[in-house]
């Protein structure tokens, strides 16, 4: 088991104190909070463990995930790609020059980025995009100028929490159990397992990378349970 030695409150849509409004500031649910910014809690890292070897940005939000593309507001379209890729470019900008040389940065992705996922929008299939080619940019830039290692995980349909909020969930987790080449739902476990080797030494030659826990899912190109095959079949 880990124990934790820190835990710290973290709003990163917030880059610096001055990003904050007043209305967030004052708002209670941030009250004792303290630093909170993407800025403040780096500095309070590195002055309480000083250098750090693996960085984890697991975390979205997209206040109309619910609403088609069509549908989404300007306002909806950019929090989606603030709270869920732009938060990782903030955060290797500050975590970065604190992460030890051979260091390892993981966030998590999904593949609406590539395909159509109907269902999940609110402007979320273009962060997980801009998420996935962030990725590559910052692979080359952080590997120059830190010496650390950027990957992603694109992972299949999971009954979390996050996950819960686009309302059909379950119905992926059956799609992907009759389709993908592995026919069994996937474990959180088996996420945290390519995570633990994407932030191990095992993988220190592989970065700027996408990969897929999806027990195959992702290389389909047809649906073996669509109707118009079993019309074919009858």
């Amino acid at each position: 088991m880990l124990d934790f030695a820190h835990i710290y409150a973290m709003d990163a849509v917030f880059d610096t104190p001055e990003d904050v409004p007043e209305e967030v500031r004052t708002n209670k649910r941030y009250a004792g909070a303290g630093q909170y910014t993407v800025s403040e809690v780096a500095e309070r890292v590195k002055a309480d463990v000083g250098n750090i070897d693996v960085l984890v940005h697991s975390l979205a939000n997209g206040p109309e995930v619910t609403k088609p593309l069509l549908e989404t507001s300007r306002k909806g379209y950019l929090a989606a790609l603030s709270a869920s890729s732009y938060s990782f470019v903030s955060m290797m900008q500050r975590f970065g020059p604190i992460m030890n040389p051979g260091g390892s940065a993981i966030s998590l992705t999904y593949i609406a980025s590539e395909h159509v996922i109907p269902g999940y929008g609110g402007g979320m299939s273009s962060a997980k995009a801009a998420l996935e080619s962030d990725t590559k940019m910052l692979a080359y830039e952080a590997g120059r100028k830190h010496q650390v290692r950027v990957n992603t995980i694109s992972a299949g349909p999971l009954g979390s929490r996050a996950a819960k909020a686009i309302g059909f969930i379950d119905d992926m987790i059956r799609y992907s159990y009759a389709n993908a080449p592995i026919q069994k739902e996937l474990a959180a476990q088996e996420v945290g397992n390519v995570a633990a080797f994407l932030c191990s030494p095992l993988a220190s030659a592989v970065t700027g990378h996408t990969m897929y826990v999806d027990n195959g899912l992702n290389i389909m190109g047809l649906a073996t349970d669509s109707k118009t095959l079993l019309e074919r079949d009858a």
